[in-house]
């Protein structure tokens, strides 16, 4: 009877403790297990990682294996740059754009700022637009499309030559390096550089008389021919005027005349302006019609 008791105190109760209970219940939690999987690990990586980098010798030692690690990639031979070839552009820019480059080659791909590069040359005032990108075969391909002169601006002594938009291109010399364009002069002519074309192409048929245009106030145009003559353009539709002008030369031959101006700046009535020797020529014409006409 005695054994029987001690058996049924001995024995072991097979419900968890309070502690095992509270802790199935909290691994039952989605969080808690996720704490656990993630979370721990996490933190003691993080943890790890800051003691380590906190001590400035591991931290130097990373960055130059990282260094080392970079440049034995970068100098492998088909990553090196061995060549500059540029294209679209004259011999005396190309040189240019070799200049300002300033490449010390062969050079690895991984040290070329190719954006950087491309700003640098269309900074140039002869290049509308540049491409770059290195070509198999260690080759940095730069395609550059160049800016071509269509007008001479002469503003004081300067002579430059400018594109179509009115981009300057270049300094000119003298007037006779490019006589095969046509001459602006004045301040302000630049920014009206496609007017400027308008009005030179509705001139083509008296082109060999002319010399060039003029801005006048940076308001509107004169159009300067031989014999010192000039049209005077309205500030409005100067080519609508210089068509009606040229229309009436057709038709009365008036540029052969004894002129100084053709003041076209109201359309509506040009005004001939003769030269002083015509002018006394008319007076004198005059007086002998009256002096007839009292006889």
């Amino acid at each position: 009877m005695q054994k029987v008791e001690n058996a049924r105190v001995s024995r072991r109760d097979p419900a968890p403790s309070r502690w095992a209970f509270r802790i199935e219940r909290l691994w039952l939690t989605p969080v808690f297990r996720q704490l656990v999987r993630v979370g721990l690990p996490a933190f003691s990586v993080v943890f790890f990682a800051g003691w380590f980098f906190s001590n400035p010798v591991n931290r130097e030692a990373i960055v130059a294996q990282i260094a080392d690690i970079r440049r034995s990639v970068a100098e492998r031979p088909e990553f090196m740059v061995k060549l500059m070839a540029v294209d679209g552009a004259s011999a005396a820019l190309a040189e240019d754009i070799r200049l300002a480059a300033a490449l010390d080659l062969p050079k690895s791909s991984f040290d070329l700022d190719l954006d950087q590069m491309k700003t640098q040359i269309e900074e140039m005032q002869a290049v509308a637009r540049a491409d770059l990108r290195i070509r198999p075969g260690g080759i940095l391909q730069v395609q550059v499309t160049e800016r071509v002169s269509a007008i001479i601006w002469r503003e004081g002594e300067t002579l430059a030559l400018l594109d179509k938009t009115g981009k300057r291109v270049a300094v000119l010399g003298t007037r006779t390096d490019r006589s095969d364009l046509p001459l602006i002069v004045g301040e302000g002519a630049d920014g009206v550089v496609p007017q400027a074309l308008r009005i030179m192409a509705a001139a083509a048929p008296i082109e060999d008389r002319l010399r060039g245009l003029v801005r006048m106030g940076e308001r509107r145009w004169d159009l300067v021919l031989d014999r010192d003559q000039r049209i005077l353009l309205p500030e409005k539709s100067p080519v609508d005027a210089l068509e009606q002008i040229i229309a009436q030369d057709h038709a009365q031959d008036l540029f052969s005349r004894d002129l100084v101006a053709i003041d076209m700046r109201n359309a509506v009535r040009p005004t001939l302006r003769m030269a002083p020797p015509a002018v006394e020529e008319l007076r004198r014409i005059k007086a002998l019609e009256l002096g007839d006409l009292f006889q």
